[in-house]
């Protein structure tokens, strides 16, 4: 019988293997925001937040980019964690729980507000499929157009044809952008380009991962790199494609109320008091329709206030008394804990 003998791990070996380890890890998280739609289900918030922990001298922009959600996401569902300075082994909240936007569910719906693109297909199984993506929009001075369009172009390792007026905002700071900037590492419209209907905007992905989840495009809609190479694959020429703006949404699970509340868009020059205004008038409409339902206007308070973009339990619609009474024990009378935790 042959002796055992110890494995010898060379330099070489063992950075082979960390940089699988690391390239393991790094694998995009399209399963977790993948969610099946069925007419049983009947709910309009899908997914189910989770957590982790920081490692030293990571950042919140760097859990954001390790599990592929936006950095507004991160830093909304985590005030308290110090985006810059965490302490080590600090617990994040890792946000996939959302409420489905008020739009026609098919093709491409995008979020300016929230900073997501939800795409609605068949998946491999044929099931009716919605596929949560983060993204980036338009800044301040070039806000993402709110408009009904749709793709007319696939393209793959595009060219950029930078126009005049961002050569010349380019020059003023002493960068100088060619007329075109092929296809490669260096091009900010990445590996992948959805043409929109409207001239100069695009879906693309980009060579600078850590801006998602950030106002900082020329109003085109940025992507990771591996989610616009699955969106590519998936939506074909004449998708239909949605762009709203909606800071706050709300939405049914289980005969449960959730609100989902966002911070306006810098570009919007809304306070977060408008936020408050347009809820309050969105539910005080739904109870005319629905007067049976029971909110918890505290709650709803609370909800505006943090702006957590997390999906937060404000009402219940009761069946019976034994339902009433589990509400005001338990949901009208019990403010202590973090709205958006509430399941």
């Amino acid at each position: 019988m042959a002796a055992w003998r110890p494995i010898q791990v060379t330099m070489t070996s063992a950075r082979a293997f960390g940089l699988l380890l690391v390239a393991f890890c790094c694998l995009p998280c399209l399963a977790e925001n993948r969610h099946i739609l069925t007419s049983e289900t009947n709910t309009d918030l899908v997914g189910s937040n989770s957590s982790t922990y920081i490692s030293r001298e990571e950042t919140l922009i760097d859990i954001a980019v390790r599990h592929q959600l936006g950095y507004n996401m991160i830093r909304s569902a985590n005030p308290d964690v110090d985006a810059w300075l965490p302490d080590d082994g600090s617990k994040v909240l890792l946000p996939f729980s959302v409420i489905l936007p008020d739009a026609p569910r098919k093709g491409i719906v995008i979020n300016t507000a929230e900073m997501r693109l939800y795409f609605y297909h068949r998946d491999e199984q044929n099931h009716n499929t919605v596929t949560v993506y983060p993204i980036s929009v338009g800044r301040r001075d070039w806000a993402t157009p709110l408009t009904e369009t749709r793709i007319t172009l696939r393209v793959e390792q595009p060219s950029w044809y930078p126009p005049e007026s961002i050569r010349a905002e380019h020059a003023a700071r002493g960068d100088l952008l060619p007329k075109v900037v092929p296809a490669g590492p260096d091009n900010p419209l990445g590996d992948y380009l959805l043409a929109l209907d409207v001239p100069s905007y695009f879906i693309h992905g980009t060579n600078k991962r850590f801006g998602i989840g950030m106002q900082v495009t020329h109003g085109c809609i940025r992507m990771y790199p591996e989610h616009i190479e699955e969106l590519y694959n998936l939506a074909p020429v004449n998708t239909p494609v949605t762009i709203v703006n909606q800071p706050y949404k709300i939405g049914w699970k289980d005969e449960k109320l959730y609100l989902e509340v966002h911070h306006p868009l810098e570009l919007d020059g809304v306070v977060q008091e408008e936020n408050r205004t347009g809820v309050v008038d969105k539910l005080t409409s739904m109870l005319e329709k629905q007067p049976e339902v029971l909110i918890d206007w505290n709650r709803v308070d609370i909800a505006i206030t943090k702006a957590t973009g997390m999906p937060a339990l404000v009402g219940i619609q009761p069946h019976s008394l034994s339902d009433f009474e589990y509400y005001r024990n338990h949901i009208r009378s019990d403010h202590s804990n973090r709205p958006d935790m509430i399941e």
